[in-house]
């Protein structure tokens, strides 16, 4: 008996809720098909590291002797989220996750300590891609009165920006309906450093998810990599999740120097006021932006953000010059 042919063989559609490098694990109605990619798509998309990523609607050719599929296509995507791929060539992008409705910044209050420049860096890829954000900063009960300063200073910054802040333990089960309203009937990322507490904030929400946890290191103070590729988790109470494996730096991609400041809603209002057009807002006089900040109407650590933002993206620039 001949193999069947390529349009005999049954075709279905399916979101992919894993991705492990060489093979996916697509959802196919109350099915989950392990599958693995066209040979095409990694050819013609070299400036990748992944063609496919979780959260892509794809559709799949199955294999009836093994029911596994093979993915024939990837369907356009809503947006995406994806940063500059580390160890790679450079400016090769890998894509975190795509088609999701928010993405969550997860900080902890100490072990390890929150970062914003971190959080900056993160808020201006959402905004590249149109994606809304937000932050959750986890571990309160581990606030002493030497961090409140502090993580106070953080929630009002990103909450009078607009920004959505959940304050949350974990451990303690603080804030966990506030993040549980926030993913309902939502498709949400939650991505952030390592020992933040992402995978035990999931299993306190939604109890049953049995997502890996890992300790922080006492040498380093911060987190294991318990979670190793992302994965989509749907919510008893509706809606979808994605754990994120821990990014120790965010390598910005798709942003020119000069666009730089309009993807930070506190600078963007006053780009237009500076004295010259092309005006960078680091070092030339007349500049709105920097007089914004003398004038405390911007946050110095944001602007101090948007500076080491500006400087590694005019780096990346001057290495791509032709010599």
């Amino acid at each position: 008996m001949s193999a069947q042919s390529d349009e005999e063989t049954p075709h279905v559609e399916g979101t992919v809720t894993r991705s492990t490098g060489s093979w996916y694990e697509v959802q196919v109605g109350d099915r989950v098909i392990p599958s693995r990619v066209r040979g095409k798509f990694r050819l013609t998309r070299q400036d990748v590291t992944n063609p496919v990523a979780v959260g892509d609607r794809v559709t799949l050719r199955i294999n009836d002797e093994d029911e596994t599929g093979f993915i024939t296509d990837i369907h356009a995507r809503t947006n995406k989220l994806s940063r500059r791929a580390a160890g790679h060539r450079p400016g090769e992008e890998h894509v975190m996750v795509a088609n999701v409705d928010r993405v969550w910044i997860m900080q902890s209050v100490k072990r390890p300590r929150f970062n914003p420049a971190f959080i900056d860096r993160l808020l201006v890829a959402a905004a590249v891609n149109d994606l809304p954000a937000g932050l959750i900063i986890n571990k309160m009960d581990l606030m002493g009165p030497g961090e409140q300063p502090g993580v106070m200073d953080l929630h009002l910054r990103y909450d009078d920006l607009g920004y959505p802040v959940l304050p949350t333990s974990a451990a303690g089960g603080a804030g966990l309906e506030r993040v549980r309203e926030a993913l309902t009937n939502q498709t949400s990322v939650i991505t952030g450093p390592s020992g933040t507490g992402k995978s035990s904030l999931l299993n306190a929400i939604e109890p049953g998810l049995d997502v890996e946890t890992g300790e922080v290191s006492d040498s380093t103070r911060k987190g294991t990599h318990t979670t190793t590729h992302a994965e989509l988790h749907a919510l008893s109470f509706g809606g979808y999740v994605v754990d994120t494996p821990g990014i120790r730096e965010f390598g910005l991609r798709d942003v020119h120097p000069k666009d730089l400041a309009h993807f930070f809603p506190d600078l963007a209002p006053y780009v237009n006021a500076c004295k010259f057009p092309d005006c960078t807002h680091d070092h030339e006089p007349g500049c709105a932006i920097k007089d914004a900040v003398d004038r405390g109407h911007v946050h110095p650590a944001r602007y101090e953000s948007y500076l080491h933002i500006l400087q590694s993206l005019q780096n990346a620039e001057e290495r791509r010059r032709p010599e």
